[in-house]
C-alpha cells in the first residue's frame, strides 16, 4: 500500500529549521519582513510592491475596529463572562464578519470584478455608466443586495471613502473597479432616486478587485484588521469595563425585569 502524504507548501519544520515558502525564518524574514510583506509571502509566495504595501496597510488600519461596534460587543461580553480566554473572545467578534457586517467587504469584491470582466480598463464614463446599470439591474431582478454603498451613520458620505480613494490613486490602483462603484452610487441617486455614498466596504471592495486579489482576500484581511481592533476593546474592558453596564441597560429595558 502507498503511503498518503500529507503536506503543505506554506512550510515545514525540521530539528534546527522552520521554512516559510522556501525561506528561513529565523535567518531570512525574522528582522527583515515586516507584517504585511509576511501576509503576501504566506499567502501569495512574493514580496508586495511598495504600492500594494501602502494598500494593504489603508485596509489594515481601516478595518481595526472602532467604537462601540457588535463584533466590539460580542467580544467585550465573552470577556466579562471568560476572562481566561482571550483568544474566546477575539474568535467571537470576528464569527459577526458576515454578509452584514465587515465580510461584505469579498462580496463587493467579487461583484465589481464580475461587472469589470466585459470592459476595457480605459472604458468611457458611458461603457462604465451602463455598467453599474446592468449591475443594479441584475442584483434587483435576483433579489441580491448591491454591495458598498450607504451606510446607516455616515448618510452623507463615509468619511473614511475620500482617503481611501487618495491612497488608491497615489498608489495606481484608481481604475475600472473603483470607476463602476462610484457610479453605481451616482446611478442609484440619480436615476433611482436613493441616496446611498459610497461606504468603506465599496472602497476596500474596489482597491482588492484593483489589485487583481482574490475577493477572499478582502475579507481575510478585514479580519486581520479587525482582530487589532477587538484587543483593543478587551483590553480597555480590562481596565475599565462597561460590558455589565451594556448588559444590564438591556434588562433595564424590559419592565419585566426588577433589578436593585
Amino acid at each position: 500500500m502507498t503511503a498518503t502524504v500529507v503536506k503543505t507548501d506554506i512550510g515545514y519544520t525540521t530539528t534546527d529549521t522552520i521554512m516559510v515558502r522556501g525561506l528561513n525564518l529565523a535567518t531570512e524574514i525574522i528582522g527583515t519582513f515586516d507584517f504585511v510583506d509576511m501576509i503576501f509571502h504566506t499567502v501569495l509566495s512574493r514580496r508586495p510592491s511598495p504600492q500594494e504595501k501602502a494598500m494593504v496597510n489603508a485596509l489594515l488600519v481601516t478595518t481595526a475596529d472602532h467604537g462601540i461596534t457588535p463584533s466590539s460587543l460580542s467580544a467585550r461580553l465573552t470577556y466579562i463572562g471568560a476572562p481566561e480566554a482571550l483568544q474566546g473572545a477575539v474568535a467571537t467578534g470576528l464569527l459577526g464578519a458576515g454578509s452584514v457586517f465587515l465580510g461584505t467587504m469579498q462580496n463587493a469584491a467579487e461583484m465589481l470584478r464580475d461587472a469589470a470582466r466585459p470592459l476595457a480598463a480605459d472604458a468611457d464614463d458611458a461603457a462604465i455608466r451602463d455598467a453599474a446599470r446592468d449591475l443594479i439591474r441584475r442584483h434587483k431582478a435576483e433579489r441580491r443586495a448591491i454591495y458598498g454603498v450607504g451606510h446607516p451613520i455616515h448618510v452623507d458620505g463615509d468619511p473614511r471613502v475620500p482617503a481611501l480613494r487618495a491612497v488608491s490613486r497615489a498608489n495606481g490602483f484608481f481604475g475600472v473597479h473603483w470607476r463602476i462603484m462610484d457610479m453605481i452610487a451616482e446611478v442609484l441617486a440619480t436615476e433611482h432616486g436613493k441616496k446611498l455614498p459610497v461606504n468603506a466596504v465599496g472602497a476596500i471592495a474596489a482597491m482588492v478587485a484593483a489589485m487583481g486579489l482574490d475577493p477572499l482576500i478582502a475579507r481575510g484581511l478585514s479580519l486581520v484588521g479587525r482582530s487589532a481592533g477587538l484587543l483593543a476593546h478587551i483590553l480597555e474592558e480590562k481596565e475599565a469595563p462597561m460590558a455589565r453596564e451594556a448588559w444590564e441597560l438591556v434588562l433595564r429595558a424590559d419592565p419585566r425585569n426588577v433589578l436593585p
